[in-house]
């Protein structure tokens, strides 16, 4: 399980990562000879951590401005940036002696249009050379996201471009038991801050507010990085806006609460739902709605069930009062999660009845339902592990029956 503790100790194994860390990169290696490319570059952060076990902050996330260059039979190349490449050599002695200056850099195309150009041929020279080394430079070199120009400059070369992002996503797609225990550990510190809404929640106090109180908690309690926070109460909740405001708490209100956040790389999303005071019946018949929806589909969950299965569990999207699947698609829902915050499989009735994908044991994936009238709606999010003989559900907080708050003495009699 992974809540032994969330600090590495000498006196107890609790995450081996340093498995984690091989294990990680020997699959994306299988991945990379199975999809047959001569090499990955990889400029996505999830996608970077998940190869080099290194990382920079959130700031960096969408600069393209940092980069992995890995193949089938070598170890990863990481492209830095700037000071961080001395702090990585080191902090991060596994690849201490393969960090060097991203010389491609142009964050985001906002450098002077003939540097951005001029970079981008650079870099592009700069990989050239390292694939002729490792001797694919005629093999196909996949890339996840990056900058038209430097797509251009790898051309140029006489490269061929394609996809690596269905490499990335299919090696990411059965995880470890250390990856396990850390999106568990995650979950726990997730459920934490729920504890605050059941304290905390009471008219008056504003949507931000409790958002201000779970993310002191999650932060409190080890996590790196808190990516969301939706707190939908009243009737903002229907539809749903997904975001928060300054709207004061009223008697009667729903509320509903999506939270993503990271523990060591490995993310959550989880929604949970509350009633201030005694709810009324439209709401209990709303949320038995909701939580009707998500277990009937999470019953199926077992290795080989595809997920065309789970998704016609769902109503379809006329149902919902909405006039097609993709309107609708993100109410009813699953998706994987793990370092990244969506991963395979993705399941809705938008594309999954059409295009199934069988469930695989190891697979980590979230179920969320929502359901809403007037002024009320409900959202339960739950996350599960695919077993040998089934699945077992990481998320632990109860979600049985809708919590009024600020009572939680309400707890005490659900399973």
């Amino acid at each position: 399980m992974g809540t032994l503790g969330t600090m590495a100790t000498d006196a107890e194994i609790r995450i081996d990562y340093d498995k984690l860390r091989k294990d990680r990169l020997r699959k994306m290696q299988e991945q990379i000879k199975k999809d047959k490319l001569g090499a990955l570059l990889a400029f996505d952060h999830d996608a970077i951590r998940y190869i080099t076990s290194t990382k920079l902050n959130d700031w960096m996330n969408n600069k393209l401005a940092r980069a992995t260059l890995v193949s089938a039979d070598q170890d990863p190349i990481l492209y830095e940036a700037g000071s961080a490449i001395e702090a990585k050599k080191k902090l991060c002695p596994w690849i201490a002696d393969r960090i060097f200056p991203f010389t491609g850099g142009a964050m985001r195309g906002s450098f002077p249009a003939p540097v951005v150009k001029a970079h981008a041929k650079k870099f592009a020279k700069e990989l050239k050379t390292i694939l002729t080394e490792w001797g694919v430079e005629k093999e196909p070199l996949g890339i996840d996201i990056t900058e038209i120009p430097f797509i251009l400059a790898l051309q140029e070369e006489g490269l061929k471009v394609v996809d690596g992002q269905q490499t990335i996503l299919e090696a990411q797609k059965i995880k470890t038991k250390e990856e396990i225990d850390l999106i568990e550990m995650s979950i726990a510190i997730d459920e934490a801050a729920f504890w605050e809404v059941i304290t905390h929640a009471k008219p008056g106090v504003t949507e931000n507010e409790l958002n201000g109180l779970m993310r002191k908690r999650i932060y409190e309690l080890g996590a790196e990085e808190i990516q969301n926070i939706n707190v939908i109460t009243g009737n903002r909740s229907y539809p749903h806006p997904h975001d928060a405001s300054d709207r004061m708490l009223r008697m009667g209100d729903m509320i509903f609460i999506d939270i993503v956040s990271v523990f060591n790389g490995y993310h959550t999303c989880y929604y949970q739902s509350f009633v201030v005071g005694p709810p009324s019946q439209q709401q209990l018949d709303i949320y038995r709605t909701t939580y009707d929806w998500l277990f009937d589909a999470a019953k199926l969950l077992k290795p080989g069930v595809s997920t065309a299965d789970i998704a016609r569990q769902w109503p379809e999207a006329h149902t919902l009062g909405l006039n097609n699947e993709a309107e609708a698609f993100a109410l009813e829902l699953g998706h994987g999660i793990g370092i990244t915050h969506w991963a395979k499989p993705v399941i809705s009735r938008w594309f999954s009845i059409d295009h199934p994908e069988i469930l695989e044991e190891g697979m980590v994936f979230a179920l969320e339902t929502y359901s809403g009238s007037g002024n009320d709606a409900a959202r339960i999010e739950e996350m599960f592990v695919i077993e040998k003989d089934g699945a077992r559900q990481l998320s632990k907080f109860p979600s049985k029956d809708l919590i009024s708050v600020p009572t939680a003495g309400n707890l005490l009699p659900r399973g």
